[in-house]
């Protein structure tokens, strides 16, 4: 029987309290968007005086908004295009050089164990 008591043995936590006390998670989808206001509606934007809306995963202009010149438009279109050819001709010869650089990693690691092969056959002929 210890002297002071047994140090190593906790006391036992008392139960805790319910985590909430709310019942905003017993109410459907509907009435929990009005009660916490999660209707944020369509979010929009304005730079350089032209108003955007994000629709179906994209940012499109709203009507009547638009002030840029068509022109510099199809030019801006036009230099897109042309860069995404590039991008994709630049992807192409990376695939090939990735491609070629293991077919040599391939060829090269061939060679060394031929190379080891002959110097151990040649080792025990001696």
């Amino acid at each position: 029987m210890p002297l002071f008591g047994n140090a190593f043995s906790p006391k036992k936590t008392p139960p805790r309290k319910c985590a909430s006390l709310s019942n905003l998670h017993l109410l459907d989808r509907s009435t929990r968007e009005i009660e916490l206001g999660l209707e944020y509606g369509i979010p929009t934007m304005n730079l350089a005086g032209q108003s955007l809306k994000f629709e179906n995963g994209q940012w499109v202009a709203e009507s009547g908004s638009f002030t840029g010149d068509r022109r510099e438009v199809q030019r801006l279109r036009k230099r897109n295009q042309q860069l995404e050819e590039e991008n994709n001709l630049l992807r192409l010869k990376v695939n090939i050089l990735l491609d070629m650089l293991s077919e040599t990693t391939a060829e090269s690691h061939l060679m060394e164990k031929e190379l080891e092969e002959l110097k151990n056959h040649s080792r025990r002929r001696k």
